[in-house]
């Protein structure tokens, strides 16, 4: 029978243990991130992600015009289906995307010995990228998804919960950190930490990052916003995903104006992202 100066012993063995393993897992993600290998990986990747942003902001522009379209992850997989590659883009664009997010993850790993707050942005990234690469992973194997009805079903489950509308309304307003969060690191040019274009082409990187990013973070904040409408009302229907975000935008004055304007900045966005698939830091 162990006593309990054995079992704070064998506690303390299990922890250094743990310790060890994760210092080993940290190296191995360092190394791994630095392999030459990564670099494409993040560069294909980060080509996708530019299409599929390119894809959204077009389908919102065409919505801003009256025209029909999900600008979403989903409307962006059915116009890729839709192309002469159809299956085949959308198997590409799958598998980039997965490898980003593998990519982000083991960023992650290997930044958390030194700074927890990169490590969070980094699984932060790879857990956005997983589900967009998931997404066309669906289509590529002829399923379907629908961002909208997906997000009304989860808020739905979570109002019917004791605290649920305390939840649905606290999930609103991180989304809405995470727009404001985009929103910053265009104004401030931050993301000129993950991109190192040639001299020549620094300039307009800058403004492709800028108005890109601005324009991403404002069309989170709207996300983040029906969230916390739909908990102040304990309406599930009144939450969205990003289709629902913009198409919400031409019911209001002047949101067409501002539709436009995010339209064209995620297309923008989406440029942004080829160069950082060709100069990434």
């Amino acid at each position: 029978m162990v006593d309990g100066a054995g079992a704070r012993e064998i506690a303390s063995d299990a922890v250094d243990a743990a310790a060890r393993a994760a210092g080993k897992a940290q190296g191995v993600a360092a190394k791994a991130e630095d392999h030459r290998a990564a670099g494409w990986v993040e560069g294909a990747g980060q080509v996708a992600n530019g299409i599929v942003h390119f894809i959204i902001g077009a389908i919102a522009l065409g919505v801003a015009f009256g025209d029909a379209g999900s600008a979403d992850q989903s409307g962006a997989m059915r116009a890729i289906e839709q192309t002469p590659l159809g299956a085949v883009g959308l198997w590409a664009v799958g598998i980039a995307l997965m490898g980003l997010a593998l990519h982000s993850a083991v960023s992650a790993l290997a930044a958390s010995r030194r700074d927890w707050k990169d490590a969070a942005k980094s699984a932060g990234r790879a857990v956005a990228y997983a589900v967009i690469g998931a997404t066309a992973l669906v289509y590529a194997m002829g399923g379907t998804s629908d961002g909208e009805e997906s997000t009304e079903s989860l808020s739905a489950d979570l109002m019917a919960n004791p605290f649920g509308l305390v939840l649905v309304g606290a999930i609103g307003l991180a989304i809405v950190g995470v727009g404001v969060y985009f929103v910053v690191k265009g104004v401030r040019k931050k993301f000129l930490e993950d991109v190192a274009p040639p001299a020549r082409w620094r300039r307009l990187v800058e403004r492709l990052g800028t108005a890109g990013y601005v324009a991403k973070g404002v069309a989170v904040v709207v996300v983040g916003a029906l969230f916390v409408v739909a908990a102040l009302q304990d309406d599930p229907e009144e939450t969205g995903g990003l289709d629902g975000a913009l198409q919400s935008l031409t019911t209001v004055p002047g949101g067409v104006v501002a539709l436009v304007g995010i339209a064209v900045g995620l297309m923008l966005y989406g440029i942004y992202c080829f160069a950082r698939g060709a100069w990434s830091r």
